[in-house]
């Protein structure tokens, strides 16, 4: 099963509005299992998870910052 949550063209704001807001609901979870877990193990991986989430927005930031126009983008998920 497919659910596509996105799918067009985006000014460059658009997309690091839309993906800031997915970004910042999977920090989010990942906040809340950690606040939940009292296995070390589990935090260290979360935090790692939420860094790298972090890393990502900025990279993805900068490349927007880069492009005069705008950015076709599509996001899916499948589930097995």
């Amino acid at each position: 099963m497919d659910i596509q949550l996105i799918e067009g063209e985006f000014s460059n704001s658009e997309a690091v509005a839309l993906i800031l807001k997915m970004i910042e609901v999977k920090i989010k979870f990942h906040e809340s299992k950690i606040c939940k877990s009292d296995q070390e193990e589990d935090i260290k991986s979360r935090e790692n998870k939420i860094k790298k989430l972090q890393k990502s927005l900025d990279n993805i930031r900068s490349f927007l910052n880069s492009k005069t126009d705008g950015v076709r983008m599509r996001a899916s998920i499948h589930i097995e």
